[in-house]
């Protein structure tokens, strides 16, 4: 089953009862989990939970009312998994390496330790601002050609934030499915696939795309766009995967076609 992870940070200017009431309520406001992991961390300026949900699909509908709670809470929230890997990792490294770890069932006892430390930020005057802050984490959103995928985030290696015209021969499975087709385009997040097989937005497949150079991309995926058309329609897949192997190998092959191999 697929893991989403998700996060939420919170400053001095929080609520404290508000946030700790928010992961107190995560059993509520996501139904649809199978599982839950926990990080809590606590910073100089800041606090902050990382969640892994375990969910047969991706609850949009939750997750979007997980963000408004957030939000009213004053907190900033993220997901995680939209995020191409080295994105994603830079955050964890960041902010959640030093977290103390609850298990799903330990709501309340990490929204105890949430909600007395962003009370102690609240307490503490007020840091000097940096003069160039640093801007809050994002998530990437789609542009308006729906065969877009997850761009990778600006800077570093050339080759992220490119998508690259290919065509890979793939396979991908629904539950209740099984469909060889061509990937159209590639990106250190995600691909497009054109088919006439459409799973709906939100649904996970497991997909196996073979390289040229006989290399394989085994993992899961999430549609995020779905384009309707009899001659070019398909489905956008974002990368679920957070193995290092299929990282690895993904970086390996975008590598190549910067360098312009094939």
């Amino acid at each position: 089953m697929p893991v989403f992870g998700l996060a939420a940070l919170w400053n001095r200017g929080a609520s404290p009862e508000r946030a700790a009431a928010v992961v107190e309520g995560l059993g509520e406001l996501l139904p649809s989990a199978q599982s839950m992991q926990l990080v809590v961390s606590v910073q100089a300026e800041q606090a902050g939970i990382e969640l892994k949900v375990e969910a047969p699909g991706y609850p949009r509908a939750a997750v979007e009312r997980l963000a408004d709670e957030v939000k009213r809470s004053g907190g900033t929230f993220v997901e995680l998994w939209r995020l191409p890997k080295p994105e994603r990792d830079a955050l964890r490294n960041s902010i959640f390496a030093g977290g103390k770890a609850y298990a799903g069932e330990e709501r309340t006892a990490a929204a105890r330790a949430l909600e007395q430390h962003v009370s102690a930020l609240a307490s503490r005057p007020a840091a000097p601002a940096p003069s160039a802050p640093p801007s809050p984490a994002a998530v990437p959103t789609s542009e308006d050609d729906p065969r877009r995928v997850p761009s990778a985030p600006t800077g570093g290696p050339q080759r992220r934030g490119r998508r690259f015209a290919v065509r890979l021969e793939l396979e991908f499975r629904t539950e209740l499915d099984f469909v060889r087709e061509h990937a159209l385009n590639i990106s250190n997040g995600g691909l497009f696939v054109r088919t006439a097989h459409r799973p709906p937005p939100d649904s996970v497949v497991t997909v196996d795309v073979k390289l040229p150079n006989g290399e394989h991309l085994q993992g899961e995926a999430v549609v995020v766009h779905v384009l309707d058309d009899p001659y070019s329609g398909g489905v956008g897949l974002a990368f679920l995967s957070d193995d290092v192997t299929f990282s690895r190998t993904l970086d390996g092959y975008l590598a190549s076609l910067v360098g312009g191999v094939s």
